[in-house]
């Protein structure tokens, strides 16, 4: 009898996603016997997979199920709960546990490019993962921007009371098209400039040369218009990968109890990138 686990990254629409080849490289490291496959669940059949989903190992949860899933789960850590997302559940005898890991493997791939997560902040976004970020940045003490097009204003509004209720933290929010200059970090949570519309960037070149450091959650190019304009200017820089292979590993760290080395999850980093981009 095989005792091979099986672990799978759910939402709708997949497409091509490096999380199977993250997770088996991660498999190897810690000499689990696992599988990791995608499964696309529309948004209406969510309710009914539920107990597929609970016949797995682990899952990790994306677009659109990141919030949707929650009221299908019997608990929420800590973070989970206070962002209202879920990237990461754990099943065991039958009970279902929400976590996000994106906060990690967020931390994680700053601190790998010694970028320090403090002063001026400016988010791009206010959905998805720019609402992790926006919390993290508030529970770190920094001084957070929110930076949208009009037509978010009224969903960032939402974020930014969500910040006074939550954790007593204020936050400005500004147009895109007028961000300002002079900030600490600037953070992209926005799809601008992922493949395929490579030629989108959510800022102008001023703004971007005026800050000390730049995160952009975009792995897929590599380089982002932005992150050119950051490497360009001469400061500090990191992109999505990172993330995406720090975040995974924190989530078979719950689910197997496993340990990684920063030295291992680089090595998956560089495989990556001399390999996908």
């Amino acid at each position: 009898m095989s005792c091979e686990k099986r672990y799978a990254l759910t939402g709708y629409p997949l497409g091509h996603s490096l999380s199977p080849i993250i997770h088996k490289e991660l498999f190897e490291i810690s000499k689990t016997q696992g599988i990791y496959e995608l499964l696309e669940i529309e948004p209406e059949s969510l309710c009914d997979k539920i107990e597929m989903l609970k016949k797995l190992s682990g899952f990790n949860v994306t677009i659109p199920h990141k919030s949707a899933i929650i009221p299908y789960l019997d608990k929420l850590s800590e973070k989970a709960a206070l962002f209202g997302a879920v990237n990461t559940v754990e099943v065991k005898d039958g009970i279902l546990t929400g976590h996000n890991t994106d906060c990690t493997g967020f931390l994680n791939a700053l601190d790998s490019a010694d970028i320090a997560l403090e002063g001026r902040v400016l988010i791009c976004g206010c959905g998805g993962v720019s609402r992790m970020f926006a919390f993290e940045s508030a529970l770190a003490g920094c001084e957070v921007t929110l930076a949208v097009r009009e037509k978010s204003l009224e969903k960032c509004r939402v974020l930014q009371n969500e910040l006074k209720e939550k954790l007593g933290a204020e936050c400005s929010i500004v147009l895109l098209s007028d961000a300002g200059s002079g900030y600490n970090l600037i953070i992209n949570g926005t799809p601008l400039g992922m493949f395929p519309n490579v030629d989108g960037c959510p800022l102008d070149r001023k703004t971007v040369e005026s800050a000390k450091a730049v995160f952009d959650s975009i792995y897929n190019p590599y380089e982002t218009i932005l992150l050119r304009y950051a490497r360009e200017a001469g400061i500090k820089y990191q992109n999505g990968l990172s993330m995406l292979v720090w975040q995974a590993a924190a989530a078979q760290e719950i689910w197997n109890g496993v340990r990684f080395e920063k030295e291992e999850i680089e090595s998956i980093i560089d495989k990556l990138r001399v390999a996908s981009f």
